[in-house]
């Protein structure tokens, strides 16, 4: 079974954990969705896009886990890292360039490893995609505004 699979059949089962069945459809949008827009991202920068599925997964898994987003990027980092350990999914090199971009992800302002910008740019989109009526949030525009060029959007 592909790395992916494995690791979708986790962040499912936490999912489901979910009681409220509005916030598991939520859940499901979201890191599916960021995960498909990360995958294209990454395989257009050259990037590995199966990583940056992986890491697109694992991104809020900790906020729908605890129903907080309290620091939930640095602690989802800790999560991801777990779940991966568990897996062994991921060498160590790979864990750690997932678990960076999980720690990451929430600092839209920064610059940091391709990777993370990624998923940072896979979040974006579907932050200001997934609900057009929403406007776009002050601390993404920059970087929706880039990924438009990007993208020739």
């Amino acid at each position: 079974m592909s790395r992916l699979k494995e690791l979708r059949k986790v962040v499912d089962a936490e999912i489901n954990r979910m009681e409220n069945p509005d916030k598991r459809t939520g859940a499901v949008n979201h890191l599916y969705g960021v995960s498909l827009a990360a995958t294209m991202i990454a395989k257009k920068r050259g990037l590995d896009p199966e990583l940056a599925a992986m890491a697109a997964m694992l991104h809020d898994l900790h906020a729908y886990k605890s129903g907080s987003y309290d620091d939930h990027a640095h602690l989802g980092a800790a999560l991801a890292r777990e779940i991966l350990g568990q897996l062994g999914l991921t060498d160590d090199a790979e864990t750690d360039m997932i678990c960076s971009a999980v720690y990451h992800h929430d600092d839209k302002l920064a610059v940091d490893s391709p990777m993370d910008e990624v998923l940072k740019d896979a979040d974006v989109i579907h932050h200001c995609m997934n609900d057009l009526s929403k406007a776009v949030k002050n601390k993404e525009k920059a970087r929706f505004d880039s990924l438009c060029r990007e993208f020739g959007m």
